[in-house]
């Protein structure tokens, strides 16, 4: 299969480009690589050292003999988007090229209108040119399992059947999200469904828990191969920073109560799970949507999960709540369905039993590179 990843250059998306490579398929990365340009805005680093995206394929190849291809450049610029799918001639689409960051987009005015402008236009721009161009193409969004929210009702897997007044229908499951970031994730999961229903386009959205992880079997072949891992403030997971700050003897920062839920998978289940869709395709017309995650953990759980696995590694972990700078439901019920992806043939990692090699260790072999200005919350979700 002939396999365009778009964001290929980040986190989920070069695992993804790698494993879906390594499986025998044609990849070609899409990317603006603004991904770096950020890092540098904000002064951080991913802990672990990442090469130029030229030199990472380079070794892929060099090591493999399989040749990726790179175009370089912006899904907002539609001429770009559109003469680059022309030359790959993709079958899928697996879109990752948006900027995913909930704080980041929280941050101000400008930041706010960029992600909904990069995100949902650039969405657009692909949604055109697979119209156009690549209808039977398969799309493979990556959406968030924080387009739901924290609903008081079990959170089933895109649609619910609702009865009222006498009657029933089959509809898309509320959203409420918790960010800008989230909310043109929103638009997006409109503007999809809406294409595949008036254009006969076939579309999946993976709506994706917390990802943790570093090492899939393609990104530990060689270090220049190796994954981002953020902890920092604005694009770091709670996971990550509390492995980070286990490692340099930071007390571990648990936003308010710690009590808030939420679903996650490891690096290694996303890029099966992208394999997974890729392989049993929506039908023509089909918006399908997958809750892609393994697990569920309060943040409580995880720090304490992380203290139990560093004093295993004789560290002294300690745990101290801050002041909660998002606005969100601290104690709240969440119960989310995941059978679709697991009916098809997916076999989850556990984080229990993966936590010390997939980040904690991570953490602690590259720990001379933290830094500590970076772990504290940078960016409030409330008016000053």
């Amino acid at each position: 299969m002939r396999v365009l990843v778009i964001g290929g250059d980040g986190y989920c998306g070069w695992a993804t480009a790698l494993y879906l490579s390594n499986k025998g398929h044609d990849v070609a990365i899409l990317d603006n690589l603004v991904r770096r340009l950020w890092d540098m805005e904000l002064q951080s680093e991913t802990l672990t050292p990442i090469a130029p995206i030229q030199t990472r394929l380079q070794r892929w190849k060099d090591l493999t003999g399989k040749d990726i291809e790179l175009f370089i450049g912006d899904v907002n610029n539609y001429p770009f988007l559109e003469q680059s799918m022309l030359q790959f001639k993709p079958d899928a689409v697996v879109h990752f090229g948006e900027q995913r960051s909930a704080p980041f987009s929280m941050i101000d005015r400008e930041h706010a209108v960029m992600t909904q402008s990069n995100n949902v236009l650039g969405n657009l721009n692909l949604l055109y040119v697979l119209r156009d161009h690549f209808p039977e193409c398969h799309l493979i969004k990556l959406g968030t399992m924080g387009e739901y929210g924290t609903p008081n009702i079990d959170i089933e897997e895109g649609y619910i059947t609702i009865k009222h007044n006498g009657r029933e229908d089959t509809l898309p499951f509320p959203k409420s999200p918790g960010s800008f970031y989230h909310l043109s994730k929103v638009h997006d999961t409109h503007n999809i469904h809406f294409a595949c229903k008036i254009w006969g386009l076939r579309a999946t959205d993976l709506n994706q828990g917390i990802v943790y992880g570093v090492l899939t079997e393609e990104t530990g072949m060689d270090e220049l191969l190796i994954n981002r891992l953020d902890y920092d403030g604005v694009f770091g997971t709670a996971l990550n920073r509390f492995c980070i700050q286990a490692a340099v003897g930071h007390p571990l920062t648990v936003y308010g109560k710690g009590s808030q839920t939420r679903a996650l998978l490891d690096i290694r289940d996303t890029v099966r799970c992208i394999e997974i869709a890729c392989e049993n395709p929506a039908d023509a017309g089909e918006f399908r949507v997958f809750n892609q995650f393994t697990e569920m953990f309060s943040i409580n759980e995880l720090a304490m999960m992380v203290k139990k696995a560093g004093n295993t590694l004789g560290l002294d972990v300690e745990i101290k709540n801050l002041d909660n700078p998002r606005v969100e439901a601290e104690e709240h019920y969440f119960n989310a369905k995941n059978t679709k992806l697991i009916d098809l043939g997916l076999e989850p990692h556990l984080l229990s039993d993966s936590l010390l090699d997939s980040v904690l260790n991570t953490a602690i072999k590259y720990k001379h590179r933290v830094n500590k200005k970076q772990i504290l919350p940078t960016v409030s979700w409330r008016r000053d």
